[in-house]
C-alpha cells in the first residue's frame, strides 16, 4: 500500500477521509471529511485487507443553489466541527468550557517554558482546575506529553475525574485504596503496574505517598504530574510525619528537572516564609534560596514566570469582560444557651478544667497527654450539640471496664487533633465523635468521674429539640434563608451533629414550608458514606426545588458545590480559621448563580470558648481576608496555638459568666496581641508576594484570542449556528428569560439528530439552554463541544457533502443585495496545515495536523481576480442581505456552473492565499512561544483546499 502524505484526502470502503498522523507506520488513520472524530479508524497496512485511493474533494453541484442564510449555516457547521483548530491554541476546539480570558494566562507561561514548572496560586473558585486542563489539554494536543498524572487528596479525586472528562476530553482512571484493587484485575497478563499500565491517572496523595508505594509511582511516573493543594506538600515546620512524606514524594517528582509539573493551591504562603520557599523549590530548586525580603530585578523577572497568583479583584474585569464572581455577605449570630444547656456545659467545663488542673508529677506523659486530650473532646462534643455529648459520652460509660484493662501506650498527637482540632493540612478530615480522645484519660478516671459522665449523658438527653437554642436559632436562620431564594449548607463538626441538626430541622421545615413533602429536602451528607454515595445523595438532594445540605468537613475541601447552593451556615465554630474559607469557598466561586453568597457563623454569647476562638483567630482571617482579596492562612503551627488558647482557658476557676479573660496581663491577651503581630507580618508578606506574574500581558492574551475566536467562532457564532439549524430543522428556539438571563427554549429535539443525543438528553424530551456562562439552575450551558452543537454540526456536514439535490446547508449560493456594488464571489474553503515544531523531536510524516476555515473573496473574473481584503469577506457573508429577489433558477444554474469550471484558473491563487495563511499561523505560534529557546515553528500548506462553497453576490 502507497503511503499518503497527512491531511490528503483517500477513499476508502465506498467513502471519502481525510489522512491524521499516526504513532503507528504500518497504520493509515483516517477520518471521515465531515470531521466526525467518532469514527476515525485505522487501517493496517500489511494485512493488504483494505484499498486505500488518492481523492479529490467533491465539488460543489449547481444544481442545489441557495441564499446567504444557507452559506452562513454551512461556514459556521464546518468551523464548529474543527477540533484540530489551526490557532495558537491546539486545545480549544476540543474543550466543552469557554475559557474567561483571565484563565488563559497560565497557558501561555506553560508554553513560554521549555519544561513546563509552574505553581498556580490564584484565589479560591477563580478556577485553577480549568487553567491546569487547559495546560494539560494543550500539551497532550501538541504532543509534548504522552501522560497525565493528578495527585490529589482522596476526596477531591473523582472531581478531579469528572472534571477532566467533561470539560477536557481526558479519560483518566482513579486510584486509591479503594480502586486500586479493581484496577489491577483489569490489567492484561504480563509485567504491568496500575501507576504505568493506565495513560492518564489520578491518584490519592495519601496513597502514593507511603513508603511501600512511592517508589514504585515514581518507577511509573508520567511526563506531566499535577499537585493539588500542594500546600500540604511543603516542608512542614512541625513533626508532622504525613506531612514530611508529601513533602518526600513531590520533592522527588520534581528532581526529574525535564518532568513538566504544575502545583495548585489557593494558599501557599501562610507567612510562614520556609514553607513558602519549600513550596518555590520544587517549582525550581534555586528558588528555594531565596531572600524574598530583597529579591533583585532578575530574580523577580524569573519568578514571575513561574508563579502567578491573583485575587478576585484582579481578573473581575479582564479585556472589557466581567467575571461574574459573587458578593460574600458575612455575618455573625449569637444565642444564648438555655438554663439547662448552661448548666450542663458549666459542670461539663468544670469536669475537663479538673482533667487538665489535677494533672501531678508522678503521671506519664502519656497519661498527661491522655487528660488533655480528654479534656478538649468532652467540651468539643458537648459543644457541638447533645447528640454529639450522647454519642460520645455514652460510649464511654459502656467501655469502662475495658479501659480499666488498657494498658499504657503513646499519644498518637496527629490521631487526637484530626478528632478535636480542625486541621486542613491532612487529607482527609475526621467527623467522627472524639470518642477515642477522651478513651485517653479514662484509666486515671475516679467512681465520681464515671458517675458524671453518666450523668452528663442523662443531662443531654433532656436538651434534644426546644432547649437547645443553638439549633433554634439555626432553624431560623434556616427559614429566613429559603425564604430569600437561597439553598444553603449547614456545616457541622461531627457525624452525630449533622444527622441530629438534619433531623429536627427537616421536621420543622416540613410542618412551616413543605407540608406536601416533595418540594422540599433536607439531607445529612457525613464521612459515614462512601464517596459514591455522597455522590448520589448530591445528585437526589440538587433535584428538589428546595434544598438543604447539612454536611461535616468531608465536604469542605476543594469539592465544588456552587451549582446547587449558595449559602453557609457555620453550626459549628471551627477552630481553625483556615477550615472557615475552606467551607464558604466551596458555593463562593465562579460559577455560582446567585449574586450573593450569604455566610453566617453561630456563636455562643455566653460561651467562652467561642469567645476567645472569634476574637483571636477567625475576626482576623476574615479581617485579612476582605483586607487583601485573598486567604492568608494561620502564620504558625494552628494545633500550638488552640493548645496555648485551652490551656490558658482552664486556668480560670469562674466558668458559665463572661470572663475577663482578655484582661491586660493575661496570657490569652498576650497571645491575641501576639497573634495580631504575627498575622499583620504575614499579611506584609503575602500581599509582597501576590502579584508575581509579570510574564504576560492582556495585550499578549487578547490577540491569541481574537486569532483562536476566528478559526473555531464564538459565543455569540455558537447561538447564531444552533438557532439557525434547529430552525432549518424545523425545532424553533423560543427565547424566555429566567432570573434576568436570557435564555431558550427547545421544546423538541430534532428528529435528524435525536438517535445521537439520546445518550446525553436520557428521558428529557425538551431544553432549557443558554449561550452565556454561569447559567440558571436547571439551564444547559451550550458551548462549541456541547452533544447538541457537535450533532447538528456533525449532521449538517455530512448532509451537504451527501445530498446533492435538497441540502438543508448550501454549498452555492447566489444572492441579490445592496451590500455590493459589483458582482462580488465568496469562496468558503477548509484548509489543513502540518505543523512540526523541534520542541516535539518531531519528523515530517509525524507532523501535526491544524485545519482551518476561510472566507475569501473576488470580484472580476477567474482570469483576473481583484482579491478583498479577508476580513470584507467574511463580513459579507455575515451580513449581506438580499434587496431582491434572485435571477430565475435557470440563470442561476448557468452563472454557476460556468464559475465551478473557471476554478481552475484560481489554483495558483488559492496557493499563495493558503501559503501566506500558513505563514500567518507559524508566526501566531512563535509569539505564543517567543521565550522559549528552541528552533522555528514549521507550519506547511496541505493543497489543494477543500472547497466547501461557492457564492455569488450581485447588486440590485
Amino acid at each position: 500500500m502507497p503511503s499518503y502524505n497527512i491531511g490528503s484526502v483517500v477513499t476508502c470502503r465506498d467513502r471519502q477521509w481525510v489522512v491524521l498522523p499516526s504513532d503507528h507506520a504500518d497504520v493509515v488513520r483516517l477520518r471521515p471529511l465531515s470531521g466526525n472524530e467518532d469514527e476515525v479508524c485505522g487501517v493496517f497496512k500489511k494485512l493488504g485487507l483494505e484499498v486505500i485511493e488518492s481523492a479529490e474533494f467533491p465539488s460543489p453541484q449547481p444544481e442545489a443553489i441557495q441564499d446567504r442564510q444557507a452559506a452562513l449555516l454551512l461556514m459556521d457547521a464546518a468551523r464548529l466541527s474543527l477540533r484540530n483548530g489551526a490557532g495558537p491554541f491546539r486545545s480549544l476546539g476540543r474543550l466543552s468550557v469557554y475559557p474567561r480570558p483571565y484563565q488563559m494566562v497560565p497557558l501561555l507561561m506553560a508554553l513560554r517554558l521549555p519544561t513546563v514548572r509552574l505553581l498556580i496560586a490564584d484565589d479560591v473558585g477563580i478556577g485553577k482546575t480549568i487553567e491546569a486542563g487547559l495546560i494539560a489539554r494543550e500539551m497532550l494536543d501538541r504532543q509534548e506529553i504522552k501522560r497525565l498524572a493528578v495527585l490529589c487528596p482522596p476526596h477531591l479525586c473523582d472531581q478531579w475525574q469528572r472534571e477532566l472528562r467533561e470539560k477536557f476530553h481526558i479519560e483518566a482512571v482513579v486510584i486509591r485504596s479503594g480502586t486500586v484493587g479493581k484496577l489491577e484485575r483489569s490489567l492484561p497478563a504480563g509485567d504491568h503496574h496500575v501507576f504505568g499500565y493506565y495513560p492518564h491517572i489520578i491518584v490519592s496523595l495519601d496513597y502514593a505517598k507511603s513508603d511501600k508505594r512511592r517508589a514504585s509511582f515514581l518507577a511509573h511516573c508520567p511526563d506531566l504530574v499535577i499537585v493539588d493543594e500542594a500546600h500540604t506538600c511543603s516542608r512542614p515546620s512541625g513533626q508532622s510525619a504525613s506531612q514530611q512524606q508529601r513533602h518526600q514524594l513531590v520533592n522527588e517528582i520534581a528532581a526529574k528537572l525535564d518532568r513538566h509539573l504544575m502545583l495548585l493551591s489557593a494558599t501557599p504562603h501562610s507567612g510562614i516564609e520556609e514553607s513558602f520557599l519549600s513550596i518555590l523549590g520544587l517549582v525550581k530548586p534555586e528558588f528555594a534560596a531565596m531572600n524574598l525580603e530583597h529579591l533583585s530585578e532578575q530574580e523577580r523577572t524569573k519568578l514571575a514566570n513561574h508563579f502567578i497568583q491573583r485575587r478576585r479583584a484582579d481578573v473581575k474585569q479582564w479585556l472589557g469582560n466581567e467575571t461574574p464572581f459573587p458578593e460574600r455577605l458575612s455575618t455573625e449570630l449569637s444565642y444564648k444557651l438555655t438554663r439547662e444547656y448552661r448548666e450542663l456545659f458549666n459542670e461539663v467545663y468544670d469536669f475537663a478544667r479538673g482533667l487538665v488542673k489535677g494533672v501531678t508529677d508522678d503521671m506519664s506523659y502519656a497519661q498527661k497527654r491522655g487528660r488533655y486530650w480528654a479534656a478538649l473532646a468532652l467540651i468539643r462534643c458537648v459543644m457541638s450539640s447533645p447528640a454529639a455529648a450522647v454519642a460520645t459520652l455514652s460510649k464511654q460509660v459502656e467501655k469502662r471496664e475495658v479501659a480499666e484493662q488498657l494498658e499504657e501506650e503513646a499519644i498518637d498527637e496527629d490521631l487526637m487533633a484530626s478528632y478535636v482540632y480542625d486541621p486542613t493540612e491532612q487529607e482527609q478530615s475526621a467527623d467522627a465523635q472524639p470518642t477515642l480522645a477522651i478513651e485517653q484519660g479514662q484509666q486515671q478516671y475516679r467512681d465520681s468521674d464515671r458517675r458524671k459522665l453518666k450523668a452528663f449523658v442523662q443531662s443531654a438527653e433532656k436538651l434534644y429539640g426546644a432547649k437547645d437554642a443553638k439549633l433554634q436559632q439555626a432553624i431560623a436562620t434556616v427559614i429566613t434563608l429559603l425564604n430569600e431564594g437561597h439553598h444553603p449548607i449547614i456545616w457541622c463538626r461531627y457525624i452525630a451533629t449533622a444527622q441530629y441538626v438534619a433531623k429536627h430541622l427537616g421536621d420543622v421545615l416540613k410542618q412551616r414550608l413543605d407540608k406536601k413533602g416533595d418540594r422540599l429536602r433536607v439531607l445529612a451528607i457525613t464521612g459515614e458514606q462512601s464517596e459514591d454515595e455522597r455522590e448520589i445523595f448530591l445528585k437526589e438532594l440538587a433535584s428538589y426545588e428546595q434544598r438543604v445540605l447539612v454536611a461535616t468537613d468531608c465536604l469542605s475541601e476543594g469539592v465544588n458545590l456552587q451549582e446547587h447552593f449558595s449559602a453557609v451556615l457555620h453550626y459549628d465554630l471551627p477552630w481553625n480559621p483556615n477550615r472557615l474559607e475552606q467551607r464558604e469557598g466551596r458555593v463562593d466561586r465562579y460559577g455560582q448563580k446567585a449574586s450573593e453568597v450569604k455566610c453566617a457563623l453561630l456563636c455562643g454569647q455566653d460561651n467562652p470558648i467561642d469567645d476567645v476562638v472569634l476574637k483571636v483567630l477567625i475576626r482576623k482571617a476574615v479581617k485579612i481576608h476582605r483586607s487583601l482579596g485573598i486567604t492568608v492562612p494561620v502564620p504558625m503551627d494552628n494545633a500550638n496555638i488552640t493548645e496555648r488558647i485551652f490551656n490558658s482557658l482552664f486556668e480560670y476557676e469562674a466558668v458559665g459568666v463572661q470572663l475577663s479573660i482578655f484582661d491586660a496581663g493575661s496570657q490569652l491577651a498576650l497571645l491575641d496581641k501576639e497573634m495580631t503581630r504575627i498575622w499583620e507580618q504575614a499579611e506584609e508578606k503575602v500581599s509582597r508576594t501576590r502579584f508575581a506574574q509579570r510574564a504576560i500581558t492582556s495585550e499578549d492574551v487578547q490577540q491569541e484570542l481574537i486569532e483562536s475566536d476566528r478559526v473555531l467562532g464564538n459565543a455569540k457564532e455558537i447561538e447564531r449556528f444552533v438557532r439557525s439549524a434547529c430552525g432549518r430543522l424545523e425545532a424553533f428556539l423560543i427565547p424566555k428569560t429566567i432570573h434576568k438571563h436570557p435564555c431558550y427554549l427547545l421544546p423538541n429535539i430534532p428528529s435528524q439528530i435525536a438517535s445521537s443525543l439520546s445518550a446525553f438528553l436520557g428521558d428529557r424530551q425538551k431544553l432549557t439552554l443558554s449561550f452565556v456562562s454561569p447559567t440558571p439552575e436547571g439551564v444547559e450551558f451550550i458551548g462549541r463541544n456541547h452533544p447538541l452543537v457537535e450533532s447538528l454540526a456533525r449532521y449538517l456536514l455530512e448532509n451537504v457533502l451527501t445530498n446533492t439535490t435538497n441540502p438543508v446547508a448550501a454549498r452555492c449560493g447566489f444572492t441579490v443585495t445592496d451590500a455590493v456594488t459589483r458582482r462580488t464571489v465568496l469562496l468558503l474553503l477548509r484548509l489543513r496545515h502540518l505543523i512540526d515544531s523541534p520542541k516535539q523531536g518531531l519528523k515530517e510524516d509525524k507532523s501535526l495536523l491544524a485545519e482551518e476555515c476561510l472566507v475569501v473573496g473576488f470580484t472580476g473574473t477567474s482570469d483576473n481576480p481583484i482579491w478583498l481584503e479577508p476580513s470584507e469577506a467574511l463580513r459579507l457573508i455575515e451580513t449581506a442581505q438580499p434587496s431582491a429577489d434572485p435571477p430565475s433558477e435557470g440563470i442561476a444554474r448557468s452563472e454557476m456552473r460556468d464559475l465551478l469550471e473557471s476554478m481552475e484558473d484560481l489554483q495558483e491563487e488559492l496557493e499563495l492565499i493558503a501559503k501566506k495563511r500558513s505563514q500567518d499561523l507559524a508566526q501566531s505560534h512563535r509569539r505564543v512561544r517567543a521565550i522559549t529557546k528552541e528552533g522555528q515553528v514549521k507550519v506547511k500548506a496541505q493543497l489543494p483546499m477543500d472547497l466547501l462553497g461557492v457564492y455569488v453576490l450581485k447588486p440590485k
